[in-house]
């Protein structure tokens, strides 16, 4: 019995699609479960993105509310945006009203990973504000806690993330996620197919 988990995100300068990218490997490590990368429509238009130097995207398929239903966990990635989740994310959530309608993501775990342009930038409280649509669909948040170990505590490199989840710091833009940020990352994919495949297992 497969276990599939859908690594959903956002990604406009390929900072969050790396951590994607990690996370899928972290899943793909956990017998018997199935990591699928997903990215959420764009909602700017081709000329704004261009403007703003948006590197093109992934190839990556565009899920669709619907393909939610299938996956037995997710893993949510974001930029941040003032402190909360993108605003190409929250669309895609606000869109999700027929799964509410229906239950069909009650009881389904899900983690989160963000991307903040610096350390005062969000990596807490966009979190915990996502964590609101998660708990309005009945899904089962899954931290990572301090399961990383001596990673969590590391003082002499910058590094995103925290007990909520997997991130990232951008910068300017030129920053790239850090061999750290990336361990997490892998972290997280690996610790969350666990507990979901556990999850399916008992039910």
């Amino acid at each position: 019995m497969t276990t599939k988990i859908y690594i959903v995100y956002y990604s406009m300068y390929g900072h969050v699609e790396k951590l994607a990218e990690e996370i899928r490997k972290g899943v793909a490590s956990v017998e018997g479960v199935e990591p699928k990368l997903w990215q959420v429509p764009e909602t700017l238009p081709d000329e704004v993105l261009a403007k703003m130097s948006a590197p093109p995207k992934s190839d990556a398929p565009v899920i669709t509310p619907d393909e939610l239903a299938e996956a037995d966990g997710f893993i949510f990635g974001f930029p941040t945006r003032f402190g909360m989740m993108a605003a190409q994310f929250k669309a895609f959530l606000d869109a999700t009203g027929g799964q509410w309608k229906t239950q069909q993501l009650a009881g389904k775990p899900a983690g989160i990973f963000y991307s903040t342009g610096s350390q005062g930038g969000g990596q807490e409280t966009t979190a915990l504000t996502a964590i609101t649509q998660l708990a309005h669909h009945g899904m089962i948040f899954v931290p990572i806690g301090y399961t990383f170990g001596t990673g969590m505590f590391e003082m002499e490199k910058v590094k995103g993330g925290s007990p909520y989840g997997a991130g990232t710091f951008a910068g300017d833009g030129s920053r790239q996620p850090s061999e750290l940020e990336l361990e997490q990352a892998f972290h997280q994919g690996k610790l969350i197919a666990a507990i979901t495949k556990k999850l399916k297992g008992s039910a």
